[in-house]
């Protein structure tokens, strides 16, 4: 029979209470359930993945924040689980990708456990960093890939070309890739637009662009992004759902494109999506 694997914030109290009680509460209904706590502190190298996922989880429950669901994602990609149900309680800040609130947990899962459950499958993106034509490193992430500089470095002049046809030199902070998914996270902040999460379409933001002209722009989603750094871009770096990342250097070529990799989200049973958007956003 397939089990629970029970991602839970380390060093957090309330998470750790959260996952201890839904333990107990799964072992009564006869299911078999993993506890394992995540990670957290300084991003990490590579893709940031702590221990395998059990080959036998049926269900993922995260309890924590967002970040802790990206990194839950993360490992669910890393193990071949993208089939597998994700279900996320928040216990963090704004937590848009964490659908419960901590009292609806419980409730929740008797739906799930149930069968009675709807998931969402969310398109994911990869990014591929080339050095002088060869492939040095590949993130997938579910939020946002991102070029960001360091605090006091100069702007960056990124050359973007889209399916081999040039767009624009970008001269800005930085530049957000991003699926709709993450289209309410650093996107939103950089005035890029919100993307309900069942479009597949790629946004692309600049930060703080030198030119006012240079606008966010939705890409279809079969449509590929290669990015080449300009010699100013020193200090420099690509960040995977602002987690992970690798530091860049001028002549690197970042390739953006959909993943082939679909996570499942499972929605809220007791709101849709516009209604947790107004509720985040705080709109009237």
């Amino acid at each position: 029979m397939p089990k629970v694997t029970i991602i839970y914030k380390a060093k957090t109290t309330a998470a750790q209470e959260q996952a201890r009680s839904l333990e107990q509460w799964l072992t009564r209904r006869g299911a078999g359930v993993h506890l394992l706590e995540a990670k957290g502190g300084e991003p990490m190298a590579g893709n940031g993945v702590e221990k395998p996922l059990p080959a036998d989880t049926g269900l993922v429950v995260v309890l924590g924040g967002d970040g802790t669901m990206l990194g839950a994602v993360r490992q669910v990609v890393a193990n071949g689980l993208e089939a597998v149900p994700i279900l996320g309680v928040n216990l963090g800040g704004l937590g848009f990708l964490t659908a419960l609130a901590p009292g609806e947990l419980l409730p929740a899962m008797e739906k799930v456990m149930d069968g009675h459950f709807q998931a969402s499958p969310r398109l994911m993106l990869d990014g591929v960093v080339r050095r002088q034509g060869v492939e040095l490193a590949r993130f997938t992430a579910l939020n946002d890939l991102v070029i960001n500089k360091a605090a006091l470095a100069r702007i960056v002049e990124l050359e973007a070309v889209v399916d081999g046809r040039p767009l624009t030199t970008f001269q800005a902070d930085g530049l957000i890739i991003s699926t709709p998914t993450g289209s309410t996270a650093y996107n939103l902040s950089a005035g890029g637009p919100i993307c309900h999460p069942a479009l597949n379409c790629i946004v692309v933001a600049p930060i703080c662009s030198f030119t006012l002209t240079n606008r966010p722009l939705l890409l279809a989603p079969d449509m590929t992004l290669s990015v080449t750094l300009g010699h100013r871009a020193q200090e420099t770096t690509l960040t995977c759902d602002g987690q992970v990342g690798l530091e860049l250097e001028p002549g690197d070529e970042i390739r953006f494109q959909r993943s082939e990799h679909v996570v499942h989200l499972i929605q809220s049973p007791f709101r849709d999506y516009f209604e947790i958007l107004k509720t985040k956003l705080r709109w009237g």
